[in-house]
């Protein structure tokens, strides 16, 4: 069996602010964002491949989802994977724009074996690992 991550939603305070870090930074696509700022839909979205979203919930949804309508912060970080070019470039941006990188590049384990990450926050302090794998190191010993 296989499952596929679908979404995640993360519940923001900025809307416009996070949607401009999404697709100005890491190049994200927005989704439903003119519906979204008509009041046609709750909330917008920036997709990460043509399987994954992530939903940016508004304050007045945060707990919707839950079954006990407490929303209670228990994402630790989530990961982006890319190309090296495309990682290179990412992080030259995120140097640019002076986002502090929290750690990296370090190399570190994950779904695909061992990568080179960088770990930062989006401006509501959401923790970013950003990771591209290499087929040349597969031996190499990583951190985590």
């Amino acid at each position: 069996m296989t499952l596929v991550l679908d979404h995640i939603v993360l519940n923001v305070l900025d809307v416009r602010k996070m949607l401009m870090f999404y697709t100005d930074i890491l190049d994200l696509s927005g989704e439903r964002v003119t519906e979204y700022e008509k009041g046609t839909v709750p909330f917008p979205s920036v997709r990460l491949s043509a399987e994954t979203i992530i939903d940016l919930f508004p304050k007045h949804l945060w707990g919707k989802s839950s079954p006990d309508q407490i929303c209670r912060p228990n994402l630790n970080h989530f990961c982006l994977v890319a190309d090296k070019s495309t990682w290179q470039h990412l992080h030259a941006r995120l140097d640019e724009r002076g986002i502090a990188i929290d750690d990296g590049p370090v190399k570190r384990w994950g779904a695909r074996g061992s990568g080179v990450s960088i770990y930062f926050r989006d401006p509501e302090e959401n923790v970013i690992e950003l990771r591209y794998y290499e087929l040349d190191d597969l031996d190499q010993p990583c951190l985590l």
